[in-house]
């Protein structure tokens, strides 16, 4: 009963190499609440997902937070729980029972990567690199160290609605992860297996303009919500000082 409760969402732009497997392994794990979002494909991608039994929807406007975001719109009222996976077959999902065993004591589940040198090597220079500087960044703006910004993440639906997601870019991952801290939910974040993609091209990683685009989205992001979390900060400073002025009168 409690697998019928989660809802997959699988972003897809041209992995008709990929999907049927990444679709077929989650079944195998029983789930089977999976909707593929595909942002554009030219390919069989969504012959291959539905052939495949997931439902299929679009996202004409290009970006991996614009489909995760069309995804979550579309979740079954009886489901408590997203389950975001890449459809590139990069993902090792083997260790999914350790991610539903944890949903007993945490709101976010993450899929750490870094974990183990296999993983760290699988990943490209520019991925290591843009998630260590991201994850540091967070841990000097909101205190708390991750270790990665993995797209393999399990979230509570109510906690979802709670972070009340903005970006629609490259930002998603990492806006989800700091407001995480900010709503003072309950985090873990669980080794698993990577390597590198099994088909298409990555739109980050694959190429010089898509990586500094990621990346300058990425800090900008991080600087809108440090900025917004300090105005917060202040305003709450001057509500403290405005009430012990008021006393002393």
């Amino acid at each position: 009963m409690f697998l019928e409760r989660i809802f997959v969402i699988i972003p897809v732009l041209n992995e008709e190499n990929t999907i049927v497997n990444v679709i077929k392994s989650l079944q195998f794990y029983g789930l089977t609440k999976i909707m593929v979002v595909d942002n554009g494909s030219t390919d069989k991608s969504v012959e291959k997902s539905i052939n495949a039994g997931a439902k299929v929807i679009g996202e004409p406007i290009a970006g991996y937070g614009r489909a995760c975001w069309r995804g979550i719109q579309n979740i079954p009222l009886n489901c408590d729980w997203i389950l975001f996976c890449d459809g590139d077959g990069s993902d090792d999902l083997k260790q999914l029972p350790k991610f539903l065993e944890a949903t007993n004591k945490y709101d976010l589940i993450l899929g750490d990567r870094r974990a183990t040198k296999a993983g760290r090597s699988a990943m490209t220079p520019v991925q290591n690199f843009g998630n260590k500087l991201a994850t540091f960044l967070i841990g000097l703006g909101w205190g708390y160290w991750y270790q990665d910004l993995g797209p393999l993440r399990l979230i509570r639906k109510s906690s979802l609605e709670r972070i009340k997601m903005q970006d629609r870019g490259f930002g998603w991952t990492v806006e989800m992860q700091a407001r995480a801290v900010e709503c003072g939910l309950k985090i873990s974040e669980i080794p698993v297996g990577y390597r590198r993609r099994q088909g298409g091209r990555s739109k980050i990683s694959g190429t010089i303009k898509g990586s500094f685009q990621a990346g300058t989205i990425i800090l900008a992001t991080l600087g809108k919500l440090y900025l917004k979390r300090l105005w917060q900060i202040i305003k709450f400073q001057l509500n403290i000082n405005k009430w012990i002025k008021s006393r002393q009168i």
